[in-house]
């Protein structure tokens, strides 16, 4: 913990992460709709209903090469990114005494944050993106999900704040399938990105909330 609760530098790195995260999504959503793996996506009618007008929109992001030039170039930028909550994360870790149900869900958790990480290092950076997605991503995002959620629920029963933090980790489940639903699995990132990004992004270290009296 930081003296008077200063903001440590990885936490103002995760919080300006999960900002950049927040414009990157669906701009890297919308590159991949343009190559052919992407394009069946545009047959469901939500998700057509704003990728149709943000393309026309954001077009000088989108067309500066061949479509999938700009996917990976887009792609490539989720690396700083989750390795940046990834460190805030195991910043915050250390400045906990977890037992229980939260000591299972730190473990599960950075184990998952870790293998997204490298995850997205083979799927963008090496000519091995299926191989990474199958062998580091899904076992990567099922991980950390479920990490995340038995996390933020621990957070929430031990009083922990912000709350935010413990409620972002602990819908992850939920708000994933939302977000990959109408955006991509990019996106579903978002809420992790944002629970660590909040953990001290805010001023605010992980700490039991005042019991009144």
């Amino acid at each position: 913990m930081q003296p008077g609760g200063a903001v440590p530098l990885s936490g103002r790195i995760a919080f300006a992460a999960a900002c950049a995260a927040t414009v990157l999504a669906p701009v890297h959503a919308l590159s991949r709709y343009a190559t052919p793996d992407g394009r069946e996506d545009l047959e469901d009618p939500v998700v057509r209903a704003w990728a149709e007008p943000a393309a026309r929109a954001l077009r000088a992001l989108l067309d500066w090469s061949d479509p999938e030039t700009v996917y990976t170039a887009y792609g490539r930028l989720w690396l700083p990114v989750l390795l940046a909550a990834t460190v805030h994360a195991l910043v915050v870790r250390r400045g906990r005494v977890p037992s229980g149900a939260e000591r299972w869900g730190w473990r599960i958790a950075l184990a998952g944050y870790v293998l997204a990480t490298a995850s997205v290092l083979g799927d963008y950076w090496t000519p091995w993106r299926d191989e990474s997605f199958v062998v580091l991503g899904v076992p990567g995002m099922l991980t950390s999900v479920a990490g995340s959620a038995v996390l933020g629920v621990a957070l929430l029963c031990r009083g922990v704040r912000p709350r935010s933090t413990g409620w972002l980790l602990a819908t992850w489940p939920l708000t994933l399938v939302a977000l990959s639903a109408v955006v991509a699995l990019g996106a579903a990132l978002l809420p992790m990105l944002w629970a660590w990004g909040l953990a001290r992004g805010t001023g605010a270290s992980l700490r039991p909330e005042p019991v009144s009296r």
